[in-house]
């Protein structure tokens, strides 16, 4: 079967996304290759990706030391990102060596941050697991890890030399899993691309084994690599990376004080991209009938639209003052001035912003 390819650009350099099924031979491959040429290889995964991919890792043997950490958001700490950085200097890695980032963005941020720090900075391949990681977190070199204060507050720009993005591994995915990462799917949609919104809308992807799925991801990786070519560590003083946040600074905020891991990523994000929705329309953007259509995707895709359960206003609106697009004190959001095109404001009525969240379940 053939594997399809995106490029991403940056200043500094150039690596390929391969989009495929079955393309654990083709990656095994690289890693024989960089063995070859003398590099030193640790594999990083959680206890879900090692456990459903047990064939492909115990592949490795014994050339490829792995750890395992513990699966879901709560590894993205600062206590996790030091056994990582102590793994790879017991797996005696030097500045040659390479880290493989094998599972879902989680894996992806936390292995590929330690990856960026070690020695001041190592190469490392991205081996997505989940549908949110292949459209989303492992295109674009952001890594990181959270802290008490929010979610990604430390962390640095650190591009991997290669993505590999199967399509078979989303088969071992559960069903809520799947549709968190269609999350990020429809906010490229609403962001930059109306066709890709008007295929969900038509027919939902709800499965890995929809057969769209490949070109799916490949549409996702090229909307999202031709925005970070364009602003790679988010400077542009307006629009630019920062566009990929639709959504986020109101799911951000859900997943802070709802608690890490009682909304999947995916999750907050859906009810994130019905609130600027919300908010676009309130600035007079979109219509209701728009607003009434991305409710409609979100919720045909098996994500939230609202709240499952109230959370204080106060506290939502102070965790999106601690989100890291805030500037001179400033919350920054992302609104579509129609779908398929959207635009960063610098300010909004925080009692807009209230409103909002009532009107997502908020109290």
């Amino acid at each position: 079967m053939s594997t399809k390819q995106v490029i991403v650009e940056t200043s500094l350099s150039s690596y390929p996304i391969h989009v495929g099924r079955s393309l654990g031979s083709k990656l095994l491959g690289e890693i024989e290759e960089l063995m070859a040429k003398g590099a030193r290889i640790a594999a990083v995964t959680d206890s879900n990706v090692r456990m459903a991919q047990a064939a492909w890792f115990d592949s490795l043997g014994d050339r490829v030391p792995v750890l395992t950490v513990p699966a879901g958001e709560t590894s993205k700490s600062v206590s996790q990102f030091g056994e990582v950085l102590d793994f790879l200097a017991a797996s005696k890695l030097d500045r040659g060596g390479v880290v493989l980032a094998v599972g879902g963005g989680v894996v992806g941020d936390l292995a590929g941050y330690a990856a960026a720090s070690y020695l001041r900075g190592v190469r490392f391949i991205q081996v997505p697991t989940t549908l949110l990681a292949m459209v989303d977190s492992s295109v674009g070199g952001k890594t990181g890890i959270n802290i008490s204060a929010g979610k990604n507050l430390v962390g640095a720009f650190h591009q991997p030399i290669a993505v590999y993005s199967d399509i078979e591994m989303l088969k071992t995915m559960p069903p809520r899993e799947f549709a968190s990462g269609m999350a990020e799917v429809i906010k490229h949609g609403m962001l930059q691309d109306a066709a890709l919104l008007d295929l969900l809308e038509a027919n939902p992807i709800v499965g890995p084994e929809d057969e769209r799925l490949e070109s799916v991801v490949e549409w996702n990786c090229k909307i999202k690599a031709s925005v970070v070519n364009a602003d790679e560590k988010e400077t542009a003083a307006s629009g630019g990376r920062a566009l990929l946040n639709l959504g986020h600074t109101f799911g951000h905020a859900i997943e802070n004080v709802a608690g890490y891991g009682e909304y999947l990523h995916g999750e907050a994000i859906g009810v994130g991209l019905v609130a600027a929705a919300l908010l676009s329309e309130s600035l007079g953007f979109i219509a209701a009938d728009d607003v009434a259509r991305i409710r409609k995707v979100v919720s045909e895709h098996n994500l939230p639209t609202e709240l499952r359960e109230a959370l204080p206003i106060a506290r939502l609106m102070a965790a999106m003052r601690l989100d890291k697009k805030v500037k001179a004190g400033v919350i920054r959001f992302v609104i579509m001035k129609r779908i398929g095109q959207a635009a960063t404001i610098e300010s909004a009525d925080m009692a807009l912003i209230e409103e909002i969240w009532r009107q997502c379940g908020a109290s």
